[in-house]
């Protein structure tokens, strides 16, 4: 599995930034209020990473301990991946922040101040999510096995070949 790249965070973010401004726009222009985040959205975002960070946590300690463990490689991808999606998913919701406060911020009048702070919280708290879920990615990289390091090589002549 490949580590999430930089340039898939910043196409959610972007992705995000687009839609949050266009949705503002497209209920503005039909006569309806400006879409506010809830405030249960900031707060799910934190329990995400901390989730994130919890489950990559024994992960770490088993690969770095003092005494090493044998981790279970599944559960180390599918914790992975979890934080895989996580990032992405804090990218792209605190791009939709963004744009929303960047809609915000074109209207010739001074946003409410408790959108507003909705608005940061959620965008600030999609950049710790992102964050925490590269930190509990990373955690969950495996070293190299010494079944891995002669998988690639060729058999010497005369070995018998191996069958897994």
């Amino acid at each position: 599995m490949k580590r999430t790249g930089a340039g898939i965070l910043a196409l959610a973010a972007l992705l995000g930034a687009v839609a949050g401004f266009l949705v503002d726009h497209a209920l503005t222009v039909s006569g309806r209020p400006t879409f506010s985040p809830a405030v249960s959205l900031p707060i799910m975002l934190l329990l995400l990473a901390a989730v994130s960070l919890g489950l990559a946590w024994p992960i770490r300690r088993a690969i770095r301990g003092k005494t090493r463990a044998r981790v279970n490689p599944f559960r180390a991808l599918r914790i992975a991946i979890l934080a895989k999606a996580s990032s992405i998913v804090g990218a792209a919701v605190g791009g939709f922040a963004l744009g929303l406060g960047a809609y915000l911020l074109t209207r010739p009048i001074d946003p409410p101040l408790g959108s507003s702070g909705t608005i940061i919280a959620t965008a600030a708290c999609g950049a710790v999510l992102v964050v925490a879920a590269l930190v509990a990615e990373h955690f969950c990289t495996l070293p190299k096995d010494d079944d891995d390091a002669h998988a690639g090589s060729e058999p010497s002549p005369g070995a018998e070949p191996r069958t897994h």
